[in-house]
């Protein structure tokens, strides 16, 4: 199956020479099928799992719902399906920075919300200072936690983390509306990068509607994207957006509508692609790997996606505390054989923090992740263990981790001789808050899909003091200023060496205190009903609705 390709300019990756970094223009070719393609229309389902939160770009940081924001809306930057870059499809005509740190930003005019209100500056200023609030308690509130006055929207709590006072402001004096087309961006230090995580759902506009009614908002959202929602997000259920016939981007959707719907078993929903019921599945159970190829043919999808699985510690939990007890964990699963037992060798273990398809990956960066009983146990036994008690080992339910879960505590027992109990009663939106609020006794799943394809993206985000939640993503809790100072240092470097060696330093100390536990790294594995053609995974994990093709 060909891939669609966008023709415009690649924005650099690397951090030496002019910063800047502006649109070429260009439409796209579609790609082929098997079947006939209706020239233009057409509905389709596709299969998530319950959203966390309302459907909200500053709240949403997880899959399910991220893919119903990333059809709705638009960024100033979008990612090419085939090489990831970040590329100007979107809102952005150019951004550019004579330093690194003061960026100027302008936009293309024309685009419109799907209210029939402008997309301008104020719309980005707007939306950013409101996620990075902190009373307004949105999840992405860490992404901004590089422009300047991010620290004065952040309001004064006890040792407990509860507020004790309101913020010294309410907008981020690093963001200037220039005029309705341009806008300036202060970051506290440094980021040459910086142009490329805009992509990402975070950094999305807001129209004056939000701002009236911000929790109705997030039931039916008004984005900028290729899609529009008619009708409110049903939880339970779904929602079913339509073509947006004033979208202000090249390549406008090829379906009239699309169905997302909600399903509590990743078992139904393929049982329900089997019999043509759905259309669209991102994800496979594991017992279905083996025989999906056979089944599908070329109605099944297989691409590389930049993530990572991972083991998190409660470091919160006194019984989770000692870096020791982290580390034999670790060095007592054996990560290969669970992937050959239950994911059909589909799984790649895990040797680093960051994904292989970042520039900064080390092959060999993770010395605990590889398989070593003796040292587990005697780093358990310096560490004073106690083995007669069971741990509890966390993930969601119904989205097919109880057999590669069940299969870490089988090899916990085996090779440390600790008990374990599964904890998989929760769904989704029920186990991410639980996360959170430092619900988690135990081991927990956790899972990562880049954001935008920089090292720092499974670093900062993850485990840096900014991150802690709800601000961020860092639910281990971990906090180490080294590795924030690590951070800030790759980020500011002047050359893609010194970034990289700086974010490599901050893995080692990752490496060493283990929050997390790295397992393995996934491949996109989905497939499609004979109804669409052109679908396409990225490495993003999205399914790119927008250049889905109905069949007739």
């Amino acid at each position: 199956m060909r891939l669609s390709k966008r023709s415009a300019a690649l924005i650099a990756t690397g951090l030496s020479g002019a910063m800047l970094l502006s649109a070429c223009g260009g439409g796209g070719e579609d790609g082929g099928g098997s079947g006939s393609a209706a020239a233009d229309g057409g509905s389709f389902s596709v299969y998530i799992g319950e959203p966390e939160n309302p459907l909200l770009p500053g709240n949403t940081s997880e899959t399910e719902g991220g893919q119903v924001v990333d059809a709705l809306w638009t960024g100033l930057v979008e990612y090419d399906n085939d090489t990831n870059e970040a590329v100007f499809t979107g809102v952005a005509e150019s951004i550019e920075s004579p330093d690194a740190t003061n960026w100027t930003v302008k936009l293309k005019d024309g685009w419109t919300f799907h209210d029939g209100s402008p997309v301008n500056a104020q719309s980005f200023v707007d939306a950013w200072n409101y996620a990075a609030y902190s009373p307004n308690a949105q999840g992405n509130s860490y992404f901004f936690s590089n422009i300047v006055g991010y620290d004065d929207l952040q309001a004064p709590t006890d040792d407990a983390g509860n507020q004790t006072g309101d913020p010294a402001a309410n907008a981020m004096s690093g963001l200037k509306v220039v005029d309705d087309l341009t806008f300036t961006v202060q970051l506290a230090t440094p980021y040459a990068q910086w142009p490329t995580t805009t992509g990402y759902t975070a950094f999305f506009p807001l129209p004056p509607s939000f701002f009236e009614n911000p929790e109705g908002f997030g039931e039916q959202p008004v984005g900028n994207g290729p899609f529009k929602a008619d009708e409110p997000f049903v939880p339970g259920q779904g929602i079913t957006v339509t073509r947006y016939d004033q979208y202000g981007g090249d390549q406008p959707a090829k379906a009239e509508s699309v169905d997302f719907v909600v399903y509590a078993e990743l078992d139904t929903a393929y049982t329900d692609l089997q019999g043509g019921n759905i259309d669209v599945i991102d994800t496979l159970p594991p017992d279905a790997i083996a025989s999906a190829e056979s089944e599908f043919g070329d109605r099944y999808i297989e691409t590389v996606q930049g993530d990572i699985t991972s083991l998190g510690f409660p470091t919160y939990d006194q019984r989770y505390a000692d870096p020791r007890v982290r580390r034999a964990f670790s060095m007592a699963i054996d990560r290969q054989a669970i992937s050959d037992a239950i994911f059909n060798g589909t799984r790649t273990p895990a040797t680093s923090f960051l994904n292989p398809v970042i520039n900064g990956y080390r092959a060999d960066a993770c010395d605990a992740c590889e398989l070593n009983v003796e040292e587990a146990n005697r780093l358990l036994d310096e560490a004073g263990f106690d083995r007669s008690q069971p741990v509890d080992l966390w993930f969601n339910g119904g989205a097919g981790h109880d057999a590669w879960m069940e299969a870490v505590g089988n090899q916990l027992r085996e090779n440390l001789g600790v008990e374990y109990v599964l904890r998989g009663e929760l769904d989704f939106s029920e186990y991410l808050p639980l996360r959170d609020e430092k619900g988690m006794t135990g081991p927990f799943r956790d899972g990562w899909i880049m954001d935008y394809p920089v090292a720092e993206n499974f670093l900062g985000p993850l485990y840096s003091t900014a991150a802690l939640a709800p601000a961020g993503s860092n639910t281990s809790f971990y906090s180490n200023p080294e590795f924030d100072q690590l951070l800030a240092q790759g980020n500011a470097a002047k050359s893609d060496e010194e970034a990289i060696s700086a974010y490599q330093a901050a893995e080692d100390l990752l490496v060493r205190d283990m929050p997390e536990a790295p397992l393995f790294y996934r491949l996109n594995q989905g497939a499609h009903s004979e109804h669409v053609d052109n679908v396409v995974i990225n490495a993003f994990g999205r399914i790119d609705v927008a250049n889905v093709e109905v069949v007739e």
